[in-house]
């Protein structure tokens, strides 16, 4: 298991940081308002793994058929034929997506990044499919690679265009990459079959997923929008780049603790009536991993955030010195959610996640409405934070409704996981509330102090780490 580990974090970690790396390297050889132009592009990007949320990938490790050839080629064919025609639907809407943006001169850029769903939509799925036998080189390997040609891709993209087009180019090189290389990793022949039956099931397991993806597509992208929109392009360039840096070790954390667990959880959970004890401690080691996960990206924000922003990115940036942390903590307790979601997942309980987000994109309108009434950047993260906590609160109550799993033993790693939280913004923000510096420091102190009865209080994260 250990290797294991090991595998799944560093090839995430890697990915998440060449991509990372990317953004923060365009920001110095591009301008900010073409910087901003260029974070635009994760709309459109959003709208591709809308198209890519129906669960095909989940499906094929979590049902008992995924190892069934033609199981695997259906699950194929009925991505090409979705991927195709989110392909269409983006195409279309391209100029609109444009003109809501106020830069309709891009319309043709959105056009252009019609063909990713469809490229998505041609990987071959033995990635997914070796991940039932822990095998995760091929998945690792299909993001990573691409990755780091995308990055390299830069600098002679920059020496030709140095504006946004850079980015357009490099996304689309590592679309192509990707596809290309899930095929070269694959142990099967790809085959394309279109099976009625095959996509009634993956319809029926997949439509909660798809409809929680156009929800996290408001969810990551819906502050973005409004913030570009009302507030300017170039104030989007830096809330932009406050999500990548918060992002990008929250998405290593969701998608190694996803890949680890999900596994471990579908097995015990087919038997966890008659052997209660291994699924209920494999819960409670996924539900502490992601604890521990959100809770070291805020840590990390609060002490190396603002060195980070005034060391790489410069003047242009000086204001995510202090918005840094309060994206964190949205960010953290994001990755606090995805727990109870998993436990969930496993089961075949795929509505949990569509739910938990719901309430955060009913948040929203009242972020809208705060852009336009001058409450200004402050009062939109507020509202994002309260929103997220109280779709953690409904995620963990509908994960008790249907698992019936025992809570008790993750309340201390909750109740000390929300304290982190709170003493890093009461350590960042303690000018603003109008305390003293020494108060600051305390905060500072209490939140490392919560962060290490955290790591204590995660017996069963630490236990399967080690044991397994």
């Amino acid at each position: 298991m250990l290797r294991h580990i090991l595998l799944l974090l560093s090839g995430n970690a890697a990915t998440s940081l060449m991509l990372f790396a990317r953004n923060l390297i365009l920001a110095r050889l591009i301008s900010v308002e073409d910087y901003g132009i260029a974070s635009t592009f994760a709309i459109a990007m959003a709208v591709v793994e809308v198209s890519t949320q129906f669960g095909l990938q989940v499906q094929i490790v979590q049902d008992k058929k995924g190892e069934d050839p033609d199981f695997q080629a259906a699950l194929q064919g009925f991505q090409v034929l979705r991927g195709v025609i989110s392909g269409v639907i983006l195409f279309l809407a391209a100029g609109l997506i444009a003109d809501f943006m106020n830069i309709p001169d891009v319309a043709w850029a959105y056009q252009l990044m019609a063909l990713m769903p469809v490229l998505r939509s041609l990987q071959h799925f033995d990635i997914h499919r070796l991940n039932r036998d822990m095998r995760f080189a091929p998945l690792v390997l299909t993001s990573a690679m691409p990755a780091l040609a995308s990055l390299l891709a830069l600098w002679p993209l920059a020496a030709f265009l140095n504006d946004y087009r850079v980015m357009l180019y490099a996304l689309l090189l590592q679309g192509v990459l990707e596809t290309l290389t899930s095929h070269v990793l694959a142990e099967r022949r790809y085959r394309l079959v279109l099976d009625r039956t095959v996509i009634g099931e993956s319809v029926r397991f997949g439509w909660p997923l798809l409809l929680n993806g156009v929800l996290l597509f408001l969810v990551f992208q819906g502050d973005k929008v409004i913030v570009g929109r009302e507030l300017g392009i170039e104030v989007l360039a830096v809330v932009a780049m406050g999500f990548t840096l918060t992002l990008t070790p929250t998405q290593i954390v969701s998608r190694s603790i996803r890949n680890l667990f999900l596994t471990h959880l579908s097995r015990y959970g087919e038997t966890r009536r008659e052997t209660p004890k291994p699924f209920q401690d494999t819960a409670e080691a996924a539900i502490q991993g992601n604890l521990l996960g959100g809770t070291a990206v805020v840590v990390g924000a609060l002490l190396l955030g603002p060195w980070f922003v005034d060391l790489f990115l410069g003047s242009d940036f000086a204001d995510l010195s202090w918005m840094l942390i309060w994206l964190a903590i949205q960010q953290g307790i994001r990755v606090f959610k995805n727990g109870p979601n998993l436990v969930s997942l496993a089961l075949g309980f795929t509505g949990n996640a569509l739910a938990s987000n719901l309430v955060r994109v009913a948040s929203l309108g009242v972020t809208w409405w705060a852009a336009t009434s001058g409450h200004g950047l402050p009062a939109i993260l507020a509202i994002a934070i309260v929103a997220e906590l109280l779709g953690w609160a409904l995620s963990l109550i509908l994960m008790q409704a249907k698992v019936s799993m025992a809570t008790l033993p993750l309340w201390p790693s909750h109740l000390s996981a929300i304290a982190v939280a709170v003493m890093a913004g009461l350590a960042s923000g303690a000018s603003d509330l109008g305390l003293s510096a020494q108060w600051g420091t305390v905060a500072l102190w209490l939140c490392l102090g919560m962060f290490g009865l955290l790591i204590f209080s995660s017996g069963a994260f630490l236990r399967h780490f080690r044991h397994k």
